[in-house]
């Protein structure tokens, strides 16, 4: 099963030379037994020509907002509605599962709560979940016809079902402890209180529930194929 990743940022270099740029902690969470995986650089412009370019469609996480004014951002937007009516398996992560609710008509902000980063509690489907999160914005406005199917104390829109096709989520499966900590110490000095990373970084190695969320994601993924 071909398996399209479009691609709304990109790894820092420092994880891209270890680990490997977004499509590759995909790849490595989902694995290779049954999936392939091409990429486009959507966040350069790169589009595919059609849904039907893959079998499931999965849009990575960003630095950038949703409610941005970039000139993909458009673009994407209307090859999510054209997943969407294509009937093709997608999955959001993140700024992923923020633009899908916008281009589907739900609402984007900046949260005016603060940051949610590090390793955080959700309830999914009734089960609860740890994944590292590493967001501000925030779905605050639902789509028509989606469904809350995971939340956080500090996130009430954590991951969504919308139909049958399209399952969101806002922390990070993707992300090991290694990605974690990387970002931490690159990326949150005065964006981020350091309080807040200070207690990612005590909690960066504990176990999360990534492996469980990764396999609905692959079953997901299967059922439409």
């Amino acid at each position: 099963m071909k398996i399209g990743i479009l691609m709304t940022g990109h790894a820092l270099p420092d994880l891209i030379e270890s680990t490997g740029d977004y499509d590759a902690m995909f790849a490595d969470l989902l694995g290779r037994d049954g999936f392939t995986f091409e990429r486009y650089d959507v966040v350069d412009e790169v589009y595919p020509d059609s849904p039907d370019d893959a079998d499931g469609w999965l849009i990575t996480g960003s630095k950038h907002g949703a409610y941005e004014d970039h000139p993909w951002i458009k673009p994407l937007e209307t090859f999510i509605r054209d997943i969407r009516d294509a009937g093709k398996p997608l999955i959001g992560v993140c700024f992923g599962h923020q633009i899908i609710a916008q281009a589907l008509g739900g609402k984007v902000v900046k949260f005016p709560g603060g940051w949610s980063v590090g390793r955080t509690e959700y309830e999914i489907d009734g089960t609860p979940m740890t994944m590292h999160a590493w967001h501000q914005d925030q779905v605050v406005e639902l789509p028509e016809g989606a469904e809350v199917i995971g939340r956080s104390e500090f996130c009430e829109n954590a991951a969504l079902m919308i139909g049958d096709t399209i399952l969101t989520i806002q922390p990070h499966p993707e992300f090991t402890a290694h990605v974690l900590q990387t970002i931490i110490d690159q990326r949150g000095a005065g964006v981020v209180p350091d309080d807040q990373l200070a207690r990612a970084t005590a909690t960066a190695q504990t176990p999360t529930d990534a492996a469980a969320f990764a396999a609905r994601m692959a079953a997901h993924f299967r059922k439409g194929a």
